[in-house]
């Protein structure tokens, strides 16, 4: 989508606002992430980053499901 010109993107599936809606809008604002150093096995490094862009953040969304997951069972 990056080169795609604004004037060819279908917008019709998205509501319209009113002003009600900007009125009681808020900004929510994620997290800020930590920046740490890990040691991660070189061929499971490499898989993830075979995936292409956005691997360190699918390497953070597997450990968030397993950290949901291991509430769940506890």
């Amino acid at each position: 989508m990056k080169n795609k010109k604004t004037e060819n993107i279908d917008y019709s599936d998205i509501p319209e606002t009113s002003r009600h809606f900007w009125k009681n809008a808020t900004i929510q604002v994620p997290d800020k992430k930590k920046s740490l150093t890990i040691r991660i096995d070189p061929e499971v490094l490499a898989w993830f980053q075979g995936q292409g862009k956005g691997y360190q953040t699918k390497i953070n969304y597997i450990l968030r499901t397993y950290v949901a997951a291991q509430r769940h069972d506890h």
